[in-house]
């Protein structure tokens, strides 16, 4: 395909389907294929993507759609029910404001900004035109989540005192340094673009924001000149081969370009009187993450965050160390194993449902805001040597808004 518009006959959506148009199709073009279901609710119709490989993988996946070069060229079409904004996190603020003012409800995937500001400025203009705004934190419908909030909330622990959250990356340097993601102006950092899902979760199950942060991080691993493939040379076509790739340091094919951190941790502050920590490591020889919840009366951990794994409660008394927990729960299997335990299927699903109904959803825009403001707050720490920082606070009134399910009062 060239780069102007591909557009073959169009069949409509089936009368009850709703028509979605989405932007960009890269590795969570997996989210428009979940929630094409042609005659089950939703119907893609249009995808628009200026990669021709991204775009020749649309037509095949998507047929009967009309498909675009550009990514603004959806934006407004009538024959739009809603969007799915999947594009590179740099262009979420610009894109989904465009989408908001021209009427037309958001899917867009998380990190929901690259910013603080960014954040705010989307959430005002949801407020200002009252146009359904969703983020894709599809961690919340995961079912390790699901699993310690309902025990969490059942008081198994008592009240949550501290959480600690240490997130094991193997494929760190296949996902996040070989592209768009290695660079500051595109992502931020990992610590804000991955960590937004776990700075969500921690935030969840915590039932408080962050207000402070301290931070320190490195580029330890992937700083290695002799990894990176020269300036203007393509991505590998090997670079999700993750066998080939171990150990780290016999990558290839990294960006050519790399200013973010591989390693990082942070202390935080919760509004709560929570005391929090997240560490991030992007060459780990295993890949999950580990949820530490300890409160007055008890501690739980998960190990394993998938099927087949299991959370356990320490809870009835005090000793030295004990492999054997007071309980063991078994984590659920989800809908569909492959779309992150299930999560993917069931935020799609709140989504459509969101996009008909309105009202109140699992996820939160606001607590999408506010995983940014930790992250991105805590990369400015670590990169100014650690010193703490502040989590600034957001507007009462869109907190109100969103909370009332985007309506006013």
């Amino acid at each position: 395909m060239n780069n102007r518009d591909c557009t073959p006959p169009n069949e409509p959506a089936e009368p009850d389907d709703l028509r979605l148009g989405v932007l960009g199709y890269g590795l969570r073009g997996s989210l428009a294929r979940t929630a094409h279901r042609p005659g089950g609710g939703a119907s893609v119709v249009a995808v628009a993507d200026p990669s021709p490989t991204a775009r020749e993988h649309a037509a095949r996946s998507f047929p009967r759609a009309r498909i675009h070069a550009a990514h603004r060229s959806p934006l407004g079409d009538p024959d739009i029910d809603a969007l799915l904004i999947l594009t590179p996190d740099h262009t979420h603020a610009d894109l989904t404001c465009q989408a908001l003012r021209a009427g037309t409800p958001v899917f867009v995937e998380k990190p929901l900004a690259i910013s603080v500001e960014g954040c705010d400025e989307i959430l005002r203009t949801a407020y200002e035109t009252g146009t359904r705004l969703y983020v894709g934190h599809n961690m919340r419908h995961m079912p390790v989540i699901r699993l310690m909030r309902d025990l969490i909330s059942r008081g198994e622990i008592g009240e949550i005192r501290t959480v600690w959250v240490r997130h094991f990356v193997a494929h760190g340097g296949d996902y996040y340094f070989k592209d768009w993601h290695a660079e500051r102006r595109y992502s931020n950092g990992l610590l804000l673009q991955k960590g937004a899902h776990d700075l969500d979760v921690l935030h969840w199950l915590a039932c408080g924001y962050t207000t402070q942060v301290q931070a320190m991080g490195d580029l330890l691993v992937y700083g290695d000149r002799g990894l990176r493939r020269p300036p203007g040379e393509p991505r590998p076509d090997d670079w999700l081969e993750h066998a080939a790739h171990w150990p780290p340091g016999r990558q290839h094919g990294l960006n050519p370009d790399i200013d973010i951190e591989d390693v990082s941790l942070v202390n935080m502050r919760l509004d709560n009187g929570v005391l929090a920590a997240y560490q991030q490591c992007h060459f780990s020889p295993d890949y999950w993450r580990n949820y530490t919840v300890i409160g007055d009366a008890g501690r739980l951990e998960n190990f394993g965050d998938g099927p087949g794994g299991v959370v356990r409660v320490w809870n009835s008394r005090q000793s030295g160390y004990r492999a054997e927990a007071d309980q063991v729960h078994e984590i659920p299997h989800g809908l569909d194993d492959a779309g992150h335990g299930g999560a993917d299927p069931l935020l799609v699903d709140e989504f459509l449902r969101f996009v008909r109904q309105g009202g109140r959803t699992d996820t939160s825009p606001v607590a999408a805001r506010m995983a940014v403001a930790a992250g991105a707050r805590a990369t400015d720490s670590l990169r100014n040597g650690g010193t703490p920082r502040r989590v600034p606070a957001l507007a009462e009134a869109l907190i109100d808004y969103f909370e009332r399910g985007q309506t006013r009062r």
